[in-house]
């Protein structure tokens, strides 16, 4: 019988101003942590944070961060925590900051910590980090020993940060529950190191069922600025279920595509989870999806922000040599499209990407959904 896994971090806290915990929480971990935070992220949480770290007796130690987690950025880091004497690091703000703290934590033997101040992504919770080049382009996934040591995650900041932000986690979570049972149905394994348990899949699902039941609700919660049970939901399913589901339950098409998309200068720009959204639609056209399935995710991503067509995601029918090179890196031996349970060739990513831009495109107009608008990318 095959190995299954599940991994999960050791303590995960999600609440309502719970920033001002971070110090009584780091202080079970260590004694001189160091926070990892571009100058956004800490105006934001300077002042609470450094309350609670007084009251725990810590230090407030912070270094900058720039946008992508790179080799370079994490052997910085871990200069940093040699000759500081740190004894965990914390990444605090977006996916790229915690990656590369994580990726620190473990190359100089501390303990690490995940402070997302967004529910971007579900990058928090897992053991590894996505290493990109300084463009932001895919170079690797970096394995982990262990998962953080703590994720705490505060909902208000959530809800004071842009919409968009919430968009991006929505479609990278929504991709869980479409991979895992892809990769249930084949015989490949998971980020955690065998095959899926049954409970890392239905969390999976559950993170799907929350997202349809919630997802438009948070937004709206977000849009005003505050902290609704709907809004609760979603940064768990988000973050939490989507994190465990993912690593425990497996990925396939969706994000083997968007890493192959991180190398079309078109799509810069875009966040992780709309490039992910468009590897999602894309994965159920590769494995033939119930047309009605097909359509209802159209719909409903549509409705939340997220793109499905080529347009949306700076592409066109035309850009072939582009289309053909994600297809390539998609299909690269060790991608996780290869957990699909049947062959995939870079030609059926090819036809796969260029059917759903003509799919979501027919299902926008019979449902009287928004027009796809082109996606510019900043040079």
């Amino acid at each position: 019988m095959p190995t299954t896994v599940l991994s999960s971090p050791a303590h995960y806290v999600q609440g309502k101003n719970v920033i001002a915990e971070l110090g009584t929480h780091l202080k079970n971990l260590g004694s001189t942590p160091l926070l990892v935070a571009d100058d956004i992220v800490w105006g934001i949480v300077e002042d609470a944070l450094g309350k609670g770290f007084a009251d725990a007796g810590l230090a407030v130690v912070r270094v900058g961060f720039g946008r992508f987690a790179t080799p370079g950025a994490v052997d910085g880091l871990v200069e940093t925590i040699t000759s500081g004497g740190h004894d965990v690091i914390v990444g605090v703000g977006g996916g790229s900051a915690i990656d590369a703290a994580k990726a620190a934590g473990h190359l100089a033997g501390v303990r690490w910590a995940s402070v997302p101040t967004a529910a971007s992504s579900d990058a928090p919770t897992s053991a590894l980090s996505v290493i990109y080049t300084e463009e932001g382009e895919f170079i690797e996934y970096r394995f982990f020993p262990h998962n953080p040591d703590l994720v705490l995650i505060d909902t208000q900041l959530v809800a004071n940060a842009p919409v968009a932000f919430l968009v991006g986690g929505i479609g990278d979570a929504l991709a869980t529950w479409v991979e895992a049972r892809a990769t249930a149905r084949g015989t490949g394994s998971t980020m955690a190191g065998g095959r899926p348990t049954h409970a890392g899949t239905a969390l999976a699902q559950l993170s799907w069922d929350l997202l349809h039941e919630n997802a438009l609700a948070a937004l709206d919660a977000v849009r005003a600025k505050v902290v609704t049970p709907a809004l609760e939901a979603v940064v768990e399913a988000n973050t939490l279920l989507s994190g465990l589901g993912f690593e425990s339950g497996g990925l396939a098409a969706a994000h083997a595509i968007h890493n192959g998309l991180t190398a079309a200068p078109q799509t810069h720009g875009l966040s992780h989870g709309q490039k992910v959204n468009f590897g999602t639609t894309t994965q159920l056209v590769l494995e033939g999806a119930d047309a009605e399935e097909l359509a209802d995710f159209v719909e409903f991503t549509t409705r939340v922000g997220l793109p499905n067509t080529l347009a949306e995601i700076g592409l066109t029918a035309e850009n072939t040599a582009e289309l053909r090179a994600v297809a390539e890196a998609a299909c690269v031996e060790g991608e996780t499209i290869h957990n699909m349970p049947f062959p995939v060739t870079p030609e059926a990513v090819v036809d796969a990407m260029l059917a759903t831009d003509r799919i979501a495109t027919r299902v926008r107009v019979e449902r009287s959904l928004p027009a796809p608008q082109m996606h510019h990318a900043k040079h």
